[in-house]
């Protein structure tokens, strides 16, 4: 697994502070992107919390998120949350170590009380004293939110005193694109009243020890979720039900549970859970199995093997405004793409960090994470691979049918309805529920004339 090192420089640690007027709670940024370009510690918010203790609580719950690895737990993992500002909403999110959750807490204008926020990106210090001090938040006083230096300390920083080197997997890139690509496919399969979310929530096994191996599935009865031991009509997966344990910390403040997946059939699936908080969302989104991380899932590849693709998504990258809801018929008009050819190009963007799915909304969302597109594209295993078989000369078309040689073998690749199918193991497996294989996006770079690199079979 390929890695880099993220340096994340704050210009002190990330408080909880008491003083006369109340406690402070002041996050501090790292570098970001802002519509004023990047900055060293942009500033994004500074007002107060309407709800303290359940906002500390589902900031928490991202961190946790942050810190864990729901697979192959022996392994370190520690990832600063994410913060976004989009005028009208903060949203913090994160994933977690194995790549298999990702997490996103909405504080929404009513959490904020109403008031504005500032627009941009960046990572915010959440450390483990600062984690201590949320969690013995017990009552709703008036608490001041900061996101970003004091104003007065903006232009007096002499630099950063406090500096974190965090690897950054490049699963972990993929892994933002291919949640936001799974989200954008889902629909609303359930909601739950506040009494029943906690009932079922609490229900759930805590840890793997206790939950039992392969998918599980839920479907509604009534005005509860019930658990069923195969995917029958209106079921959604559940996989993992453990990873669910992070939502604990604000089930007692819940109003609502609402669930998320794509119609079921048959084969594990991802899924995604919010739970509805006063002026808050907080979001869990699962892959289709604990020790299958998001990174493996595929549904970016065609929007990546095509060259309009990275034409259309920098047409459309000018568009974006930091907008909380981006509708793909509106940029289709301001762009004079179509709807289908948008949302490739935000997929394309998607592989950068800068778009991300709001599944409350039905909409996509900017943002800016520190990504290179073109990293996330050259270090991904099926794309690299079907390059370099179409650039070798070894896609021969025919019709609808396509011959691969791959090493010692020839594979079959035919093309019905714009589906392709291809006679390899991986096709056999998966039958496309994890995006194409390197022989299938191979012919397709072909068949559309997309520029490639040579390389070895």
């Amino acid at each position: 697994m390929t890695r880099s090192v993220q340096a994340l420089a704050y210009s002190r640690p990330s408080v909880l502070e008491s003083s006369q007027a109340g406690q402070l709670l002041g996050l501090e940024t790292a570098g970001g992107l802002t519509p004023r370009g990047a900055e060293p510690h942009p500033r994004f918010f500074a007002g107060c919390l309407a709800s303290p203790r359940i906002a500390a609580r589902g900031l928490l719950a991202v961190a946790d998120v942050a810190s864990a690895r729901y697979y192959r737990r022996t392994l370190p993992s520690s990832l600063d949350p994410v913060v976004t500002g989009n005028g009208d909403r903060l949203r913090f999110e994160s994933f977690s170590g194995c790549c298999g959750v990702y997490a996103r807490l909405d504080v929404l204008q009513d959490g904020l009380d109403g008031a504005q926020t500032g627009h941009g990106t960046t990572n915010v210090d959440v450390n483990n004293p600062l984690r201590e001090a949320l969690s013995r938040i017990a009552g709703d006083d008036p608490l001041h939110l900061r996101v970003g230096p004091e104003e007065m300390a903006v232009t007096t920083l002499d630099g950063p005193v406090v500096e974190k080197k965090v690897p950054l997997p490049d699963r972990w890139l993929r892994g933002f694109a291919e949640a936001q690509v799974v989200s954008a496919g889902f629909d609303l399969r359930a909601e739950l009243s506040a009494p029943e979310a906690v009932r079922f929530l609490r229900a759930l096994p805590r840890s793997s020890a206790n939950a039992s191996r392969g998918a599980q599935w839920v479907v509604p009865t009534g005005k509860t979720l019930r658990p069923t031991t195969r995917p029958v009509a209106g079921a959604v997966c559940l996989p993992g039900p453990e990873r669910l344990v992070a939502l604990q910390r604000v089930l007692r403040h819940a109003t609502a549970l609402r669930v998320y997946g794509p119609v079921a059939d048959g084969a594990a699936a991802s899924s995604a859970w919010e739970v509805v908080l006063p002026g808050m969302r907080l979001t869990l989104t699962l892959s289709p199995d604990a020790s299958r991380g998001f990174s493996g899932e595929g549904g970016v590849l065609d929007a990546l093997a095509t060259d309009d693709a990275a034409a259309d998504a920098e047409l459309v990258s000018v568009l974006l405004a930091w907008e909380p809801r981006i509708e793909p018929t509106d940029l289709a008009e301001q762009s004079g793409l179509t709807v289908e050819r948008v949302r490739a190009a935000l997929t394309r963007l998607g592989t950068a960090g800068r778009v991300g799915y709001d599944l409350a909304d039905a909409a996509y969302f900017h943002r800016e994470l520190p990504y290179d597109a073109d990293r996330a594209e050259r270090h991904n295993p099926r794309l690299v691979a079907a390059r370099q078989l179409a650039g070798s000369g070894a896609v021969a078309l025919d019709g609808e049918l396509a011959a691969v040689a791959s090493g010692d073998r020839r594979y079959q690749v035919r093309e019905k309805d714009g589906v392709l199918s291809c006679t390899c193991q991986w096709w056999a497996d998966y039958r496309g529920r994890r995006g194409p294989c390197k022989h299938a996006l191979a012919v397709r770079m072909v068949r559309r004339g997309a520029p490639v690199a040579g390389g070895v079979r």
